[in-house]
C-alpha cells in the first residue's frame, strides 16, 4: 500500500487583512479584478507597502538585486497570488514554494550555473515556426495563436520570456510589428487556407489581458471555420486573477461562446497554470465552476515541474488532488522547465521527472493523472519516458520527432548542477563544444 495520504481540508482564502498594507481592504475590493490589477506588486517598494516589517530588509534588497541582475521577466504579482504565500517572516517567505516560482530572489539563483550553456531566449524556437506573425505551426494538425504579449502577472520561468512582458535590465523584449487586428486577420486567413489544422490554442501572454470583445470576436471567427474542432483558451489568471473570470461580462460572453461551440460540435476548453496546492483557493474553484457552468468542456492545468516547488511525490499529488477534487480542474500536463536563461535553479533532471511520473501513477483516476512531458526544442511535447538515448553522467538526452521521417535526433540537457562530479567536470572543459545533432 502507498504511504501517501491526501490531507484533504477545505479550500481557504487566506485573510489578506493579516498584511499591514491590506488591513482596510474590503471583500468587495478583493473581488474586483481592477483593484487586483492596480494593486499588483511591481517592485520591492510595493512589496514593502504591503508586507512592511513582516519581511526583513534582506528580502527587499534580494528582490531588488534579482530584478537588476538576473530577472528575465519584470515583477508583476497580483494580490491574489501574493496572498497565498507565507508572508509572516523572512525565513518562511524565502522557503515558500509559491514565492519561489512567482517572485524570485537573487539568493535563489544557481551561483555556478545560473544558465545552461545552451539556454536560449526563445528556447522552443517558436518565432522560427511562425507561419504568420504570432501563429506557431509546430505540429501537423494544431497551431498556437499568440494574441497578446502581456499577462496579469509574470512567471520568471516563462517559456516565452523573449516576447512576453516588459523589458528588464537583462532582456530587451521582442515585439510584434503588426497591429493586433491585422495580425489576427492573417492568422484566420492562414487557417482558412490550411484546413488540415483542427486545433487552435489561443494564448499569448494571457487571454485575460485581451479586452473581452476582442477575444470573443476572434474565437467566434474560429468557430466559423468548419475545419476547427478544438479551441483552447490559455489563462493563468484562473489561478492568479480568478476575479477576471467571475466578471458578469466575461461569464456571459463565455456562455455565448460555449453555446456556439456546442452547437457546432467544437470542443472549447480553458487551460491554466498552477504549480502548488497553496494557490488553489475558493476563488479559484468559484471561477472554475463559472467556466464549467458557462459550458466549456473542461478546465485543465498545465503546470511546470520546479525544484523546491513541486518536485516530490507528496507536493505533486497534493496539487493534483486539490485541482481535481476541490477546484474541478483536470491535472493535464506537467512540463519540465524549459531551458531559458537564468532558470537552472528551477530545472530538474530528466531522470527525476521520470521517477515522479512513476511515483504518482495509481493514485489519481486515470483521466486525472497528469502526463509529465519534456518540450524538446524543434520536436514538441514528448512523454518523459520517450527519449531514444540518455547519458545521465553528462545529462544529455536525445529525442525524435515521430511525425516526420527524417530520423533526426534532437538533444535536451539536464541542469549541470544536478550531474555527478564527472559530468560537471566534462561540461566545464568540453561541454561548450558538444556536438548538437
Amino acid at each position: 500500500m502507498s504511504d501517501y495520504t491526501y490531507p484533504r481540508t477545505a479550500l481557504t482564502e487566506p485573510d489578506w487583512r493579516r498584511l499591514p498594507g491590506w488591513r482596510k481592504v474590503t471583500p468587495q475590493q478583493w473581488r474586483d479584478p481592477r483593484w487586483q490589477r492596480v494593486h499588483s506588486i511591481r517592485d520591492a517598494r510595493r512589496l514593502h507597502e504591503v508586507a512592511g516589517d513582516l519581511l526583513g530588509d534582506d528580502v527587499y534588497a534580494d528582490l531588488t538585486a534579482d530584478l537588476r541582475d538576473n530577472a528575465t521577466m519584470s515583477t508583476l504579482l497580483t494580490p491574489q497570488m501574493l496572498n497565498t504565500m507565507a508572508v509572516r517572516d523572512s525565513a518562511a517567505f524565502r522557503a515558500d514554494p509559491v514565492r519561489r516560482y512567482m517572485l524570485p530572489l537573487a539568493g535563489d539563483r544557481d551561483p555556478r550555473w545560473p544558465s545552461h550553456p545552451y539556454a536560449q531566449r526563445d528556447s522552443l524556437h517558436e518565432a522560427e515556426m511562425w507561419v504568420t506573425e504570432g501563429l506557431v505551426h509546430r505540429y501537423p494538425t494544431k497551431v498556437l495563436a499568440e494574441l497578446v504579449t502581456t499577462c496579469p502577472q509574470y512567471c520568471g520561468h516563462c517559456t516565452r520570456m523573449d516576447l512576453v512582458g516588459q523589458s528588464t535590465p537583462q532582456v530587451t523584449k521582442a515585439r510584434f510589428a503588426l497591429r493586433s487586428g491585422n495580425r489576427q486577420e492573417l492568422m484566420l486567413d492562414y487557417l482558412k487556407r490550411h484546413p488540415s489544422v483542427r486545433d487552435v490554442v489561443v494564448s499569448g501572454g494571457d487571454v485575460a489581458n485581451l479586452p473581452w470583445p476582442q477575444l470573443e470576436h476572434f474565437v467566434t471567427q474560429l468557430l466559423d471555420l468548419d475545419s476547427i474542432r478544438d479551441i483552447r483558451l490559455a489563462s493563468k489568471a484562473v489561478i492568479g486573477l480568478p476575479q477576471h473570470w467571475l466578471q458578469p461580462e466575461v461569464v456571459t460572453g463565455m456562455t455565448r461562446l460555449a453555446t456556439l461551440a456546442a452547437d457546432r460540435g467544437v470542443n472549447l476548453a480553458v487551460h491554466t497554470h498552477a504549480n502548488h496546492a497553496a494557490s488553489i483557493t475558493p476563488l479559484v474553484a468559484e471561477a472554475t465552476r463559472a467556466l464549467l457552468r458557462a459550458g466549456v468542456r473542461d478546465v485543465r492545468n498545465q503546470g511546470v515541474l520546479m525544484a523546491g516547488v513541486n518536485d516530490d511525490r507528496a507536493s505533486l499529488l497534493d496539487l493534483c488532488f486539490a485541482l481535481h477534487g476541490e477546484a474541478g480542474i483536470t491535472p493535464y500536463y506537467f512540463y519540465m522547465c524549459d531551458m531559458i536563461p537564468n532558470a537552472e535553479h528551477w530545472r530538474i533532471p530528466l531522470h527525476r521527472a521520470q521517477a515522479l511520473q512513476d511515483a504518482i501513477m495509481g493514485h489519481l483516476p486515470g483521466y486525472a493523472t497528469p502526463r509529465i512531458v519534456c518540450d524538446v526544442p524543434y520536436v514538441g511535447k514528448r512523454w518523459v519516458h520517450q527519449p531514444t538515448a540518455y547519458d545521465r553522467e553528462r545529462g544529455i538526452s536525445h529525442w525524435t520527432k515521430p511525425y516526420t521521417d527524417t530520423g533526426a535526433r534532437y538533444p535536451f540537457y539536464d541542469p549541470i548542477s544536478s550531474l555527478p562530479p564527472a559530468g560537471q567536470t566534462w561540461w566545464r572543459t568540453a561541454g561548450s563544444v558538444v556536438e548538437r545533432e
